[in-house]
């Protein structure tokens, strides 16, 4: 499937933390992000989520994905949050609730072709019984 969609992913960086070490949390989770360094948060944007979506279905959270882009979106834009702890490791693990001290990773997703519900079926296609209904298209 071709879809167009531009990402931009906010990080904030604590005196705490080591600035690399946060953009490498991004890179773990969107690997084709490019980073830039602003003051006190980094700013990353990309226009691949293929690696993203594979994450989502590793740990088998598709739908617990689907509800967050739903439930966080505005028309052909779809927020979230990530825990950067977890992402860190490699991990998605969606910010709910209040947010961790360090700051979540913040994900804005625009979707640009095709439809909002098309493309979250790409990345995070509906499941049943914990697997994708669908078979997934790896073109």
């Amino acid at each position: 499937m071709i879809y167009s969609v531009d990402v931009q992913i906010t990080a904030p960086v604590t005196d705490t933390e080591v600035t690399d070490r946060v953009a490498d949390a991004i890179r773990n989770i969107f690997p084709e992000a490019t980073v830039e360094e602003q003051p006190g948060e980094l700013l990353a944007t990309t226009h691949q989520v293929d690696h993203f979506s594979e994450l989502l279905h590793e740990r088998a959270i598709l739908d617990t994905a689907r509800g967050q882009f739903f439930e966080h979106r505005d028309g052909n834009v779809v927020e979230f949050d990530l825990k950067k702890q977890a992402a860190f490791q490699g991990v998605v693990n969606f910010s709910v609730g209040n947010p961790d001290e360090l700051g979540d990773i913040h994900v804005r997703m625009r979707v640009n072709e095709p439809s909002v519900e098309a493309f979250v079926d790409h990345v995070a296609p509906p499941t049943e019984d914990g697997r994708p209904v669908e078979p997934r298209d790896e073109s």
